[in-house]
């Protein structure tokens, strides 16, 4: 018998992805950057923010969360 892996992150990913909905990244430096998810990958998140696309890698990523969720 096989056993599954459940993947969380890429799972919200994709889903906010899909939506394209906004998303606020918390960084381990403590800078925060809000925008839209373009694209992602194992090692990287590709945000928009203000007309501009922004690389991150997910090793400096704190949190994640959906914009407006928490207030």
């Amino acid at each position: 018998m096989s056993k599954q892996t459940i993947n969380i992150q890429d799972g919200f990913l994709f889903q906010n992805l899909k939506a394209g909905t906004e998303m606020r990244v918390e960084l381990v430096t403590g800078r925060t950057l809000s925008g839209r998810l373009k694209r992602f990958d194992r090692f990287a998140l590709l945000i928009e923010t203000d007309g501009e696309e922004i690389l991150i890698y997910k090793h400096a990523v704190a949190t994640m969360e959906v914009a407006g969720e928490t207030e």
